[in-house]
């Protein structure tokens, strides 16, 4: 949920801290912090808001160093206010720490703390760490931050720093860490966003593993102070890629990348009408597929459970990941479990997929960040690479995601001997062009947005493949222009939400041409007879809709399994034009943050 980035080179620590916050301030933006350690101790200084209030008071009160730590918040203990914000200082000012994750017996170390003379002056969860690190610090900060660890429950991402020792200590569980290595210089931080502009040369730390960050080097540890050998790679995006390119919001930039991004999810697993995937299971063993995800991957994942059962005959189910370990799930040594993230990092879908893992279930992974948790723990996975996501509202990723799951479910058709439809296999190959013909015709998109974007409440209806699609463009509605909306299936209308309809009411309609077209029709019928506002995206073919309704948004004909991807866009970017005519910071909603790492 939160941001963090710490440096120790040879560089103004506060600039570089600074800079790195804007880029991860898409992870948590409701306060934010540095520490620098400075010739007369660690200078702390703190902000709520966004990271350009704090960067207005460096501004006005300089710190001078080399090194130290930051954070950008996403609250979870305590309200947003400057004191909450990290880093969070030591009794003494001697130790400061900042954190992403959850310490869940925070309470009774606080108690055991306090009773040993502490004094908290914060609400967070996090200022336990800072004192638990002082009680056992006696001289080298790796060992106390071991022995601290080993009294906390719940995870965490941590960067820590003290006054006495010029080095940075890193440690993760449950919360993702990256060390970038440059030639004078050295970087923490919770993705590879910040470090790019430094170094391509980054060691991911797995949980439970410790990093210890000096001029001269950097080790690996566990968290119980074993030496581990990492693998320093590369990374493969640029500098360029998480930059805004002249759009106004990263969102807006991303809706208009996804025509390459699709072309990159499919480049060399299609070849001569066949599909190439290389998984590390028999596709003729696996008896059921359970998809494991949260929010819009949960969409993506009804999406793809109509394309494996329908094209693969393998019976699939689809869970939200933080309800699936709860529930005493049936896990069986012949089931696959794959499991769906952007970040691969997300703390429910990991959770649910070491539970998979622990009763024997095959995995396979469906994610866009190499190197990420969820990618190191699968048995096997498929790689969006749908290059850096930063707009808090998913749009390409999730295009990606169900490209992905139709190459899995034509995949497992293939090895399991069936016969696959090549049309199918041709469509998908066009879809990035039937998307660029979308991006270049956008009035009809924006007209509607103007003409709805004052509207309190919005039903999107779709059926079969495109019920899920109406539930992703009720979310992305709700998530950046803050108008409820729900999504249906279109027959379950006349199961309650037909009593919301009247003529304030927009209700939109995916109206794709195929075997449930004439019934979307009589459920149109039937909000029109009640005075309800129909705003339908339609097949530019399609002849009929025209007399039900004037609020038409037209995309190319294309194969059935294909609507999903087409009909998504202008939703997308309705989603988008109400929010920016309201006003709204599409790339910061509020209360949200890009990648879930706390339950």
């Amino acid at each position: 949920m939160c941001g963090i980035i710490g440096y120790l080179g040879d560089k103004n620590a506060s600039k570089i801290l600074i800079d790195g916050l804007k880029k991860l301030e898409y992870r948590g933006y409701d306060s934010a912090g540095i520490a620098v350690v400075a010739n007369d101790g660690i200078k702390c200084l703190k902000s709520k808001g966004r990271v350009a209030d704090l960067e207005k008071k460096l501004l006005e009160d300089p710190i001078e160093g080399s090194f130290g730590i930051g954070h950008t918040r996403w609250a979870t203990h305590g309200i947003p206010s400057e004191i909450n914000a990290h880093p969070h200082l030591d009794c003494k000012k001697q130790i400061a720490v900042v954190h992403n994750g959850i310490i869940e017996n925070y309470n009774s170390l606080k108690d055991l703390l306090i009773k040993e003379g502490h004094k908290f002056v914060s609400e967070t969860d996090t200022e336990v760490i800072s004192h638990l690190i002082e009680k056992f610090y006696a001289g080298n900060l790796e060992e106390a931050t071991i022995k601290a660890l080993k009294l906390v429950e719940g995870t965490f991402g941590l960067a820590i720093i003290s006054k006495f020792e010029r080095k940075i200590v890193a440690a993760r569980r449950g919360s993702p860490l990256v060390v970038g290595i440059g030639d004078s210089e050295k970087i923490i931080a919770s993705d590879v966003v910040p470090i790019l502009s430094h170094t391509k040369k980054v060691v991911y730390l797995k949980d439970n593993e410790m990093a210890i960050i000096t001029d001269k080097d950097f080790r690996i540890e566990s968290l119980d102070g074993k030496e581990v050998e990492k693998k320093v790679e590369e990374i493969k995006w640029d500098v360029g890629q998480i930059e805004k390119k002249g759009f106004k919001y990263f969102m807006l930039k991303e809706i208009f990348e996804q025509p390459e991004a699709i072309a990159n999810t499919l480049r060399g697993r299609v070849k001569d009408g066949k599909i190439k995937l290389t998984v590390d299971f028999d596709a003729n063993s696996i008896k059921r597929i359970t998809i494991l995800a949260c929010g819009t991957s949960w969409h993506s994942a009804l999406i793809g459970k109509y394309f494996i059962e329908k094209i693969s005959g393998i019976p699939t189910e689809v869970d939200y990941a933080s309800e699936f370990r709860y529930r005493d799930p049936i896990i069986r040594k012949d089931d696959l479990a794959v499991v769906i993230s952007q970040s691969g990092e997300t703390a429910d879908t990991l959770a649910a997929l070491r539970e998979a893992k622990k009763f024997g279930a095959k995995t396979l992974g469906i994610i866009n960040v190499v190197g990420s948790t969820i990618a190191r723990e699968v048995d096997s996975g498929i790689y969006l690479h749908a290059g850096p996501e930063i707009g808090v509202a998913s749009t390409k990723a999730f295009t990606c995601q169900i490209t992905a799951l139709l190459l899995l479910a034509l995949s497992l058709a293939e090895k399991r001997g069936l016969r696959i439809e090549q049309d199918v296999v041709d469509e998908l190959l066009s879809a990035p062009q039937k998307i660029k013909k979308i991006l270049g015709s956008l009035e009809d998109i924006k007209k509607m947005a103007e003409k709805f974007k004052d509207s309190r409440d919005f039903l999107y209806l779709g059926r079969g493949l495109n019920f899920p699609v109406a539930l992703e463009g009720a979310l992305k509605l709700k998530e950046i222009s803050y108008i409820h909306a729900e999504g249906y299936p279109a027959a379950e209308m006349k199961h309650g939400p037909i009593a919301l309809i009247d003529e304030n009411m927009p209700v939109l309609f995916i109206v794709p041409k195929d075997n449930t077209y004439e019934k979307i029709i009589s459920n149109m019928e039937e909000v029109k007879a009640r005075g309800g506002k129909i705003i339908a995206v339609v097949s530019e073919d399609d002849k009929k809709i025209s007399k039900l309704t004037e609020n038409i948004i037209k995309v190319p004909p294309c194969h059935q399994y294909l609507t999903p991807l087409i009909n998504v866009i202008p939703l997308q970017l309705l989603a988008y034009y109400v929010a920016d005519l309201k006003g709204i910071n599409v790339d910061k909603p509020r209360n949200l943050a890009k990648s879930v790492t706390v339950e």
